[in-house]
């Protein structure tokens, strides 16, 4: 008898609910299910299955029980620069559970595992409170079977890798047998050999050598290796995509809703490559018309294709400092996908009526053709924005240089403005304004960060520091997007039809409750803060503040983190009951699958020989849908990380370079805590953070007051807290530990470079221990 996985599922739950039940291995569970010994093989790979999601739990000699009963949590370790952990719960409801150092064993970041619960309090949070802790007790599945290090042969001859991720407290043992090409100083990849035993080393063997460390590029290609990015695509990918037409067939634009007389733009930055969204605004009576017009990109990508298979493999492209790893190739993204002005392109549309006052009135949507009648960057449209007769030039060699993050602002002559492009754009801010006035009272909050890019030279380098602002001419955009994806969201939920959604589940109270303590030490009051409007109320109290950024920052670690899910739940951050990724299936396959499920519910299209329909009714078309999910998820957090990896590691960089040129930039910064050994500052004009030293505080002789968070100069008197701003230069850099200390900028120079990165044990200058971040 053979039993469908999603029925054998819950007969294995029912069976462990029950009041009566014994922890049962495989065999004796099987048993209990009257399951036959023929089909024991699809109830071991239904309880591995399960036991990965971390619905059920292993426990001794391999018997299942509920987690909850067991005292048992799963979930992905996140691993902290002192070592010490906390276990991102897989139930959603639960809160996160902390693991010192100790008791992570040999648990790795972004390990999947099982942890058992401890009491509660012997961790006790900054502000006193106790939260859970576990240990860790199994690990289900490796995050990574490879590790990125610099090799090195002590003075005792010991060959070994130290790990580029100080969150990883061993070094990597090589066998003497193991042969290979590194030297010294050689950036290279190893591979883990099973680590069982804490207490020592783990080993492995080198399976590749990147390079000299201090090469060009060797930075980014470890950064690669290290979270597994891929840098070709494979050759059935390529070959697949070369069969795509580079000019639309017009038989399909026949079929389609011919825009191609409307005045559509598209809005993107300077250094844009792939230009996947457009929009037209115009007044209509009582309110505004937008219209959103996506690159139609599931009519090329079909379900099960090569690009398909590849495309949810990446889940995303990644943007890199110096390159973009896409999701899908050239030929698609930058090329018959790409809204480039001038050309017939397919589009999938949202056309949206809005009142006056911004709400939504009505929706439709079709799969369109357009021609974009012009592209813009951002600088551009912040021009017409503030009533400039002319703006400025796009940038030169945008193929090429701006790919790998050297673009340079163009030095041209100024370009006439448009006068009905320019209206266009006008009209636009006229219902993005109304749109943002009508988000936020409805509860949306102001959680951006403003990006800062790193610009390099010819080898690679990082040269200039750039704060990315967030001005109105983002916004427009912005907020037309939000749109579009609250809209799609909503219809394929009324259709009831299974599709991917966006989703930001509100946050543990327990959680707003630590940040509201944390944020009263900065001398921030708030009420309520499961009360939305108290939380938009201290969000605007902090705005423009010195401690903006460690507020903010608080805030957003005490929200649960956005993902994608199969029901509808929400999204916090935007106030949202409906919401989901419609607008940029070119770098998300998100947004490939919502189309997908749109186009089933507008249109339903006509199957080629030999496809098969991705989204169906039956169970297991919704457990794929689900598996995908989660795996695109987790493909997001991976190239975010690699992301923020690649540029802070420019950054500091940037600032080493600045120590051994001798001639450091001076930067305004503003002190945001003051603790016993130093003073933790901000750099707002480039989003840096780190410490001044006490040790660092050279011109006097500083006392700490531990209740006023002072330092104070015993002949000068002067005083340094919480909120002082002064100009900083850098002093030491520590690429491992993620580590930069400024000093004072009238320290003088000769100082600076004569004072070696000693640590000590007190509060004394010079004898103070720097606490690990």
């Amino acid at each position: 008898m053979k039993f469908e996985k999603r029925s054998l599922r819950d007969r294995i739950l029912h069976c462990l609910k029950q009041p009566r039940y014994q922890p049962l291995d495989v065999v004796d569970l099987s048993k209990a299910l009257r399951i036959d010994s023929d089909n024991r093989r699809e109830v071991r790979e239904t309880l591995h299955a399960m036991e990965q999601e971390g619905v059920i739990a292993r426990i001794r000699k391999d018997r299942y029980v509920l987690p909850d009963i067991a005292n048992l949590a799963t979930g992905v370790l996140l691993v902290h620069q002192n070592g010490a952990a906390h276990l991102e719960n897989e139930k959603r409801d639960q809160p996160d559970i902390y693991i010192s150092a100790a008791d992570t064993g040999v648990a790795m970041r972004g390990d999947k595992v099982v942890v058992q619960l401890l009491h509660e309090g012997r961790q006790q949070a900054r502000d006193g409170k106790a939260r859970l802790e576990g240990r860790v007790i199994r690990i289900l599945e490796r995050a990574n079977k490879t590790v990125v290090g610099v090799f090195q042969i002590s003075a005792k001859g010991v060959v070994c890798v130290v790990p580029d991720d100080g969150r990883i407290q061993h070094d990597i043992y090589l066998l003497p047998a193991h042969k290979h090409a590194a030297r010294p100083g050689d950036k290279v990849v190893v591979k883990l050999d099973p680590w069982e035993d804490r207490m020592a080393n783990p080993e492995g063997e080198i399976i590749e050598v990147l390079g000299p460390a201090a090469a060009p590029g060797v930075d980014m290609l470890s950064i690669m290796r290290k979270y597994a990015l891929p840098i070709e695509f494979p050759e059935d990918v390529l070959k697949e995509a070369s069969r795509i037409p580079g000019e639309i067939d017009e038989s399909e634009a026949f079929r389609r809703e011919d825009l191609r007389g409307q005045p559509v733009i598209t809005i993107d930055p300077d250094d844009a490559r792939d230009f996947d969204d457009a929009i037209h605004v115009e007044r209509i009576k009582g309110g505004w018309r937008l219209g959103v017009h996506i690159a139609d990109v599931s009519h090329y990508v079909r379900p099960g294709s090569a690009l398909d298979r590849e495309a949810r493999k990446r889940g995303n492209s990644t943007y890199l400092v110096d390159r973009v790893i896409p999701m899908l190739p050239e030929r698609l993204s930058n090329g018959i996908c790409s809204l480039k002005p001038g050309g017939d392109r397919l589009t999938f549309s949202a056309f949206i009526d809005f009142s006056q006052d911004g709400r939504i009135k009505f929706a439709r949507f079709a799969r369109t053709v357009i021609r974009s009648a012009a592209r813009l960057s951002y600088r551009q449209a912040l021009a017409i924005l503030n009533g400039a007769r002319t703006m400025p030039p796009l940038p030169a060699a945008m193929e090429h240089e701006a790919a790998r993050g050297q673009a340079t602002i163009a030095d041209g002559p100024e370009i006439p403005i448009d006068p009905a492009i320019a209206e266009r754009v006008r009209v636009a801010w006229e219902l993005a304004l109304a749109l943002r006035k009508s988000r936020f009272a409805a509860g949306s909050l102001d959680l951006d960060f403003p990006e800062v890019k790193v610009w390099l030279d010819g080898e690679g380098h990082a040269v200039r520091i750039e704060k990315m602002v967030n001005d109105i001419s983002h916004q427009l955009v912005e907020e037309c997007m939000l749109s579009a994806n609250e809209v799609v969201a909503r219809e394929i939920k009324q259709k009831r039809s299974p599709g991917v959604y966006r989703i930001h589940e509100d946050p543990d109270p327990k959680r707003l409750l630590e940040f509201r303590d944390f944020a009263a030490t900065y001398g921030f009051r708030a009420g309520d803060l499961t009360q939305r409007r108290e939380v938009q109320k201290l969000l605007a109290s902090v705005q423009g503040a010195p401690e903006e950024f460690a507020i903010k920052l608080g805030f957003l670690k005490s929200l649960k983190r956005a993902a994608y899910h199969i029901d509808p739940l929400g999204h916090y951050g935007l106030a949202k009951q409906n919401y989901a990724h419609f607008t940029s299936p070119i770098r998300r396959y998100a947004d490939l699958l919502v189309h997908r499920t749109l186009a089933d519910i507008v249109s339903p299209p006509t199957m080629r020989p030999g496809e098969k329909q991705l989204h169906r009714a039956q169970p297991e078309g919704v457990a794929e849908l689900a598996s995908t999910a989660r795996h695109i998820s987790e493909t997001e957090r991976s190239s975010a990380d690699a992301e923020k990896d690649s540029v802070h590691l420019k950054k500091m960089e940037f600032f080493e370079r600045q120590i051994s040129a001798k001639k450091p930039q001076p930067f305004q910064a503003s002190v945001v805590d003051v603790r016993s050994y130093g003073l933790f500052i901000e750099l707002p004009s480039i989003n840096v953070s780190g410490l001044i030293h006490v040790s660092d505080l050279a011109d006097d002789f500083y006392f700490f007051d531990p209740v006023r968070l002072t330092f104070t100069g015993r002949k000068t008197r002067r005083m340094y807290k919480v909120g002082d701003s002064l100009e900083v230069i850098v002093s030491r850099v520590d690429v491992r530990k993620r580590q930069i200390d400024f000093m004072p900028v009238a320290e003088p120079r000769a100082r600076q470079q004569a004072r070696p990165g000693r640590r000590g044990s007190g509060p004394q200058r010079g004898r103070v221990t720097r606490r690990k971040e």
